[in-house]
């Protein structure tokens, strides 16, 4: 089976880079589910209903978040209401909305998907290694092809994900720095693995920023308002194949795309 998971969704030019670009991507490589992180999709913090049901309407099947997951203040509503959308799994428990979810492909197969956050410069949650593999072995009941979104900042905490669950899911797919990775390989156990998946929003800016707003940021110390930058977008994602009868990944593709100015 096929997968495509696309990286962070940044604001009105990321849902626009998806709307122009998932349709071609869905005819030339007919995935059977489609994934994106949308903690970004809502002016570049955050999702709200409005955004999420235009994600959804483009072609997207699953939504994951991350570390802005609760800026807007609807998401605490939404998150308990739409099951499509999956927040951190090691938020504390009570936290509204679910941290994985059983999403079914077709009538005989259902694909595990996790999300977790990292703790190094991000808030100190529950541990995302522990967590994620208990929650591994509680999918495999169900079904062999299982998904982590581990949405993080450190490199190192995510290399290490990978080969901690490596053998346990199908893929480890980092999110979060917005800047696609070069290291997308099968692990020797099996799971597909990349560092970060990428950025879906504006390609001329600084992770999604207008460029002058972070300069301005950087020479001088100052605080500023950010601002999502605009002109032609980009969409990064990668492509995942897998076995389903044993949920051992067969390949890993990067995947980089630009539309209309």
């Amino acid at each position: 089976m096929r997968i495509l998971m696309i990286g962070d969704v940044v604001g009105r030019p990321g849902r626009r880079a998806v709307r122009e670009v998932l349709p071609a991507l869905l005819q030339e490589h007919r995935p059977d589910l489609v994934i994106a992180n949308g903690e970004n999709a809502a002016g570049g913090n955050g999702i709200t209903p409005d955004t999420a049901g235009e994600l959804f309407a483009s072609g997207i099947d699953l939504l994951t978040m991350g570390n802005h997951v609760w800026d807007k203040r609807e998401a605490l509503t939404l998150l308990e209401q739409e099951e499509r959308i999956v927040r951190p799994a090691n938020y504390p428990p009570g936290t509204p909305g679910r941290g994985y979810t059983l999403y079914p492909v077709r009538e005989d197969l259902k694909v595990g998907v996790i999300n977790l956050s990292g703790r190094i410069f991000l808030p100190p949650l529950d541990c995302p290694f522990r967590l994620g593999q208990e929650l591994a072995a509680e999918l495999r009941r169900e079904t062999r092809v299982i998904v982590v979104d581990f949405h993080a900042e450190a490199t190192s905490e995510k290399v290490a994900l990978g080969r901690y669950l490596d053998g346990q899911v199908s893929a480890v797919v980092g999110t979060h720095t917005h800047i696609q990775t070069a290291d997308a390989r099968v692990l020797p156990g099996g799971t597909a693995y990349i560092t970060d998946v990428g950025m879906t929003g504006p390609r001329d800016s600084v992770l999604g920023v207008k460029t002058e707003i972070i300069l301005h940021r950087f020479l001088t110390q100052l605080p500023v308002r950010f601002e999502i930058a605009d002109g032609v977008v980009q969409l990064e994602a990668v492509l995942l194949d897998i076995d389903p009868a044993t949920g051992r990944a067969m390949g890993i593709q990067r995947l980089q795309h630009s539309g209309t100015p």
